[in-house]
């Protein structure tokens, strides 16, 4: 998924010795119809820790929200279970931005205590990955992300990274077969801005669409006016459009399609499963929308938790990475000690999590990692569709 310098790495260091989570939950508590009760847990004798590399501010700030309240959900029903045992959840705020990446995983590396990271928790998004992944390799620091999906992150040789969900190639192929197999539109339209995630994920799209794919371009996601592609579309006239890139840009582009008076079917991927973020901000713009994921909404029980806990519903990627801390919190209670034992217990790693049997490939991926979920913007709301592969 999403998207400083040296010369503020200092300033970056002193503020993550402030952000670590002693394992206490925040979050609003639950109303009398709520049957769950939130947990709020302290840790005065951490054992050991784990990381939450991901954009605590910023623009993607939205979609950083439910990584870290699904991370912080496991730490503290753990640390509630196991109060001899406990162990504390640190967070480093990247802003999502690949160019902070390097300072904050030096930061991360540097903490002895720290036996694992959550992929961002983690890390998260699939540029940044690129950019902090070889020195957590040279640490031997395990990673697990729940939302970075970059198609080619897997055979980067690193021997730390572990995904525990599908990638843009899946999802992409996914995509297309729903447009082809159920929108069954004449011809389709492909948008991407530039980014990995967005032009991977588009080019995935079109590769599978074949020769229905009738248009395509490119938008710069700096610019605010996007009439050029607006305008090639409106000439090409596609039945469906689809978008890969991020909420932000698909906001503004969908409202520029919609007064431009293209009538297309709108096509979006996991970025856009984001109520605030996509729905609500794109308003009637985004109405009738489809948005693939890659994520789930996660058990009965885990919903509750979490409505009880923060007083919303999970949020896009929450489930995901619940099941990925759980992965670090469960080998660290099986006696992992130090980082080597860590990695290697998460090599070995097959237990059933809420979202899918967690189990890794010698390159990292998940082994049941196919099933991408459908969902569409319907009076204004972001409702499940059906399970597509």
């Amino acid at each position: 998924m999403k998207k400083s310098n040296l010369l503020r790495a200092s300033a970056v260091f002193i503020s993550l010795s402030f952000l670590g989570v002693a394992c206490g939950g925040s979050g609003d508590a639950a109303s009398d119809t709520t049957v769950a009760k939130p947990i709020v847990v302290t840790c005065e004798a951490p054992v050991a820790s784990i990381a939450l590399q991901f954009p605590k501010t910023g623009d993607a700030a939205n979609l950083g929200d439910p990584m870290f309240k699904g991370a912080q959900l496991a730490v503290d029903e753990f640390n509630s279970d196991n109060p001899n045992a406990c162990v504390t959840l640190k967070i480093f705020d990247t802003q999502g931005d690949p160019a902070k990446a390097p300072a904050v995983a030096r930061a991360v590396v540097g903490d002895a205590t720290i036996l694992g990271l959550l992929g961002l928790l983690g890390p998260g998004f699939s540029d940044e990955s690129k950019a902090a992944l070889p020195l957590y390799d040279e640490a031997g620091l395990a990673t697990i992300t729940g939302s970075a999906t970059n198609s080619e992150l897997q055979n980067g040789g690193w021997k730390v990274f572990h995904r525990i969900l599908a990638k843009d190639a899946t999802q992409g192929r996914a995509i297309a077969s729903y447009i082809l197999g159920v929108l069954k539109p004449a011809s389709v339209g492909v948008i991407d801005d530039a980014s990995d995630y967005g032009r991977g994920l588009a080019d995935a799209v079109k590769t599978a669409a074949g020769g229905t794919v009738k248009v395509s371009d490119s938008i710069d996601p700096k610019a605010a006016d996007f009439s050029a592609v607006v305008s090639k579309m409106k000439a090409a006239n596609p039945d469906v459009i689809f978008f890969g890139g991020y909420n932000v840009e698909a906001v503004k582009l969908s409202t520029q399609l919609r007064n431009a008076g293209i009538k297309a079917t709108l096509v979006f991927g996991d970025d856009m499963k984001d109520q605030t973020g996509y729905a609500d901000a794109a308003g009637p713009a985004a109405e009738g929308a489809f948005i693939a994921c890659l994520c789930r909404d996660g058990s009965e029980d885990f919903i509750a938790s979490w409505t009880a806990k923060y007083s919303e519903s999970p949020g896009t990627y929450g489930a995901e990475y619940y099941d990925a801390a759980n992965i670090f919190l469960n080998v660290i209670k099986a006696g992992a000690k130090n980082r080597a034992a860590v990695q290697a217990a998460v090599n070995a790693y097959d237990a059933a999590g809420i979202t899918k049997q967690i189990k890794f490939t010698a390159n990292g991926e998940a082994t049941e990692a196919s099933t991408i979920y459908m969902y569409k913007v319907t009076g204004g709301k972001i409702t499940y569709v059906s399970d597509i592969k």
